[in-house]
Order: C-alpha cells, then structure tokens, then sequence
C-alpha cells in the first residue's frame, strides 16, 4: 500500500519542514502538511508526527496551549484507534500535554537551552518505531531544547520501566531527565514521544543517519501490515 504520512504545523513550530523531509525522504512519499486550526484530519492517515519547535511561543507551559487546537481532537481519535503517533521534542511535549503520555517535560537541569548530539541506548526494539534497531545498542541523536527533563512519580515511572515502555534513555547527564528518559511509548505502542530529533539525522550530510533507521522501521511496518 502506498504510505500517508501527515505532519502537524502549530503557530510556531519549527522544524516542522525537517520532519516532512524526512517522511519524503524515507518513503518516497510527499508528506501532507496540517495547519493546527484544521478540526479534521485527511482520511486514512497511517502515520502523525507533531514536530519540534515553540508552538505558541511556549507560553503557559512547553506544548500546553497547541495541546487544545483543535486538529489535536482528531491526533487523540487518531491514536485510540492505533494509528501511529509520533512527538518530537516539543511534539514530545503536546503529547504529555494532552494526555496521550504520562509525566511531563520540565526545564533542564541547568536551565540551560541544550543543542548538541548526544548518545542514546535503544531500550526497546518491539515497537512500530524501534523494530530496525538492536537491543542496547547506542545510536547519535541531536537535541535542540530548554524544556526536556522528564518527569514523572515514581509509580509511573516504575510502570513505564516494567511495561518496557522506555523506548531511549540518554547515556549520560543530558537535561536531568528522571532515569535518563529520553523517550517513551504509550500502552499500545503506537505513540511515542522523545526529545532527541531523528529527523535531523537521516543523511550522512547532516552529520549521521542513526534517526533513519526509526522512520525505516515504522514505514516498513505499516506498508508490509
């Protein structure tokens, strides 16, 4: 089947562009683009991605007011009905925002804006998302964010350690981020949200393709389903 792809552009998202690139690149396919204020979504969507950036100028709180536009009814529908979802950085932060993640994404540490690539171990490979990776392998992604430290209590923490639903952790002091959560699936799996961009690393040109191999997996789980 031929792969439709959708990403969701809030007043100021930023790398919205980035990740509408990647889906091309790896699918072959012209990614549609979604103005947030849109109450509905194409039909027959197979996959969502909520991009990275400072949607409404990260007023109230990181992804609190883009978490009530009204395209997000139709992303929520969407992924209770297993359609996959993916958040990325501020996309990450919508997504705790709207209840589609546990926890929440708080200032670093530091109180630092952090922009650098970092090292990340791959906890899970079960998911649509992770599946081309090998367990506890250690793949190069970038970060670009002031708003990245994971938290959740401790009881959600110790669900998402149990259900396997830590999708990445940070190998080392990235944000402060509680058990060095980089990123985490929902209970079906099909939604996952993470701060490190593997959009920004499809390409050797832009310095490494480990981001690559997500999009990969997910397509070619979708096309071959």
């Amino acid at each position: 089947m031929a792969f439709r792809g959708a990403v969701i552009t809030f007043p100021g998202s930023n790398c919205d562009r980035d990740m509408a690139v990647a889906l091309e690149n790896v699918s072959g396919v012209p990614a549609l683009r979604v103005w947030h204020g849109e109450a509905d979504l194409p039909e027959a969507l197979d996959f969502i991605a909520l991009p990275g950036g400072f949607s409404y100028g990260d007023y109230l709180r990181c992804g609190a007011i883009a978490s009530r536009s009204p395209v997000m009814r139709s992303v929520i529908a969407a992924a209770d009905r297993g359609v996959p979802v993916l958040g990325v950085c501020n996309g990450f932060q919508v997504l705790t925002e709207a209840g589609l993640l546990p926890g929440a994404l708080m200032r670093n540490a530091e109180l630092h804006f952090t922009c650098r690539t970092v090292p990340l171990t791959v906890e899970n490979t079960q998911s649509l998302f992770t599946s081309g990776y090998d367990a506890g392998s250690t793949i190069m992604l970038p970060v670009a964010h002031h708003d990245g430290n994971y938290f959740a209590d401790d009881a959600t923490l110790d669900r998402l350690e149990g259900d396997g639903r830590v999708a990445f952790r940070y190998c080392g002091a990235v944000n402060g981020s509680q058990r060095g959560i980089a990123g985490i699936l929902n209970d079906a799996g099909n939604v996952l949200g993470m701060m490190p961009h593997p959009e920004r690393a499809v390409e050797p040109e832009l310095g490494g393709t480990d981001g690559r191999i997500l999009f990969e997996s997910a397509i070619r789980g979708l096309v071959t389903a």
